[in-house]
């Protein structure tokens, strides 16, 4: 009966490697999503001259997740990622200032009333 202490401790690490197996296939998604979101910045930057804002945060956020992924894998961190926790929020950018999009002029109304 003195083997309870090891037997919640080897179930902990079976459940630890469930969860590493969960979050390697996540991180191969993750992966190729950021591949692709870096070739759409690309493609942005070469059309408009600058990156776009919203794919800066998206990627940074994406890159922070991968991050919290590697450290839960290596034992770094025993805080599980995404959705055991709260999604990474961006940094701020340290390259290129983001293409900024004017807001769009208001179309003047017609305070007459129609007949």
């Amino acid at each position: 009966m003195n083997d309870t202490p090891e037997r919640a401790q080897r179930e902990s690490i079976i459940l630890r490697v469930l969860w590493m197996l969960v979050f390697l296939v996540v991180w191969q998604l993750a992966e190729i999503l950021l591949g692709g979101l870096v070739l759409v910045q690309l493609i942005y930057r070469l059309v408009y001259g600058a990156p776009s804002a919203s794919l800066m945060n998206f990627g940074d956020s994406l890159s922070q997740y991968l991050a919290q992924i590697g450290r839960f894998g290596s034992f770094h961190s025993d805080q599980k990622p995404w959705p055991f926790a709260d999604w990474p929020t961006p940094r701020a950018p340290e390259g290129e200032a983001p293409h900024a999009v004017a807001a769009a002029p208001h179309p003047v109304r017609d305070e007459e009333p129609k007949l």
